[in-house]
């Protein structure tokens, strides 16, 4: 069984950084990546290497003499062995290793504080955005059209939202209470008792459901009729979401980040699986990896002749295939950071028929109105 401890230390030649209060930014990102790569390097060198699966740096805090690091270890034992047994092996291995290897980060161990509560899977969904169960491989990927289905936990951020109780849209957990979805899921009314939310990844029966308080669509939308622009809009919950290992959120990068060109994401939803699909939506939800495509190269005149503003940007495959489907529309568009952390990169938004060529799937780019939802959410 998979069991969880909390460590925490003191780093004594790093200097705090305010940059460290929030786990979205570079800085967090890159001293989290340095510790991560020292505690698998003090396990995975050790007899506990089998046992061994991953750390995560959930905080880091000021301290007069450095930076105090708090870290979730997760280890697989055998039901049988006892929880003090592992605790020692544990405790010994971190403290002996610490010393043996040569790492650039000093550890006092006196400060060394490391606690066996049974946290259990819901660590992790407490710990911080982002996060989900184990990497799933993917193998066998079909290649929302060309997607396939997700499993339990894959996508915890997902949510459908409904109006008079039938799926319309995707939408994103960005807190317990705030979901980011596309204006334009609300050209049916925007008056909240019509809608609902519903999440896990099964549309019946959900893992939870919520009523709605208030939808707050982009001022800018719809300024011009059949205009895509500014189609982002946050829905505020009538009740905190209670968050677990299979339902909550994905983390929204800093405005000044910038995804490159051809990396890798996952639009996922419960769309339309043909265009134009008999079946509009499907019950489980789906999954498909795409590409991000260069605004350059998607604004060409055979792709989508300078409709792409810079609130837009495109994904998936010149050649079609794999896209993003109607039902999908509001839902995530999501990338891996090196440390494992998901981040929204894109809300889906609009595209020219389905998985065509040429036409790639068009998504509002979460950066562009990063300070637009912190303006109305308080995320």
């Amino acid at each position: 069984q998979d069991r969880y401890y909390n460590l925490s230390f003191l780093i004594s030649n790093v200097n705090y950084d305010p940059q460290y209060r929030r786990q979205t930014t570079d800085e967090f990102r890159n001293l989290s990546e340095r510790i991560e790569t020292m505690m698998s390097k003090v396990f995975k060198e050790s007899f506990l290497s089998k046992r061994y699966i991953k750390s995560h740096v959930v905080s880091l805090s000021p301290d007069p003499g450095g930076v105090l690091a708090s870290v979730v270890l997760v280890f697989k034992f055998a039901s049988a062995d006892s929880e003090a047994t592992t605790w020692g092996h544990i405790n010994r291995v971190l403290r002996r290793r610490l010393k043996a290897i040569s790492t650039n980060l000093d550890v006092d161990q006196s400060t060394i504080r490391l606690t066996g509560k049974c946290l259990g899977r819901a660590v992790f969904s407490l710990t911080g955005c982002g996060l989900r169960r184990e990497a799933f491989s993917f193998t066998g990927v079909e290649r929302i059209i060309g997607g396939q289905r997700a499993r339990d936990g894959e996508w915890p951020w997902q949510a459908s939202i409904q109006l008079d109780g039938t799926h319309r849209c995707g939408a994103s957990i960005i807190s317990n209470t705030w979901l980011v979805t596309a204006a334009h899921c609300f050209r049916g009314g925007t008056d909240p008792r019509r809608w609902t939310a519903s999440f896990g990844i099964l549309l019946r029966p959900p893992k939870q459901k919520k009523l709605v308080r208030r939808i707050i669509v982009h001022e800018r939308y719809g300024e011009v009729i059949l205009d895509h622009e500014h189609d982002v809009a946050v829905v505020e919950l009538a009740s905190p979401i209670e968050f677990t290992s299979d339902v909550h959120s994905v983390c929204l990068p800093e405005a000044s980040h910038v995804f490159p060109d051809n990396i890798s994401c996952f639009v996922t939803g419960w769309g339309a699986l043909e265009n134009d699909g008999e079946c509009y939506s499907v019950n489980q939800l789906r999954q498909a990896e795409v590409k991000i495509i260069s605004t350059q190269i998607c604004n060409s005149r055979q792709v989508y002749g300078g409709a792409i503003t810079p609130g837009m940007l495109c994904a998936g495959y010149l050649e079609g295939q794999v896209d993003a489907c109607q039902g999908d529309s509001g839902g995530p568009l999501v990338h891996a950071n090196s440390r494992g952390i998901w981040y929204l990169v894109g809300i889906v938004s609009w595209g020219d028929e389905c998985g065509k060529r040429n036409k790639p799937g068009v998504y509002t780019r979460v950066t562009y109105y990063r300070n637009w939802i912190h303006s109305k959410t308080g995320i």
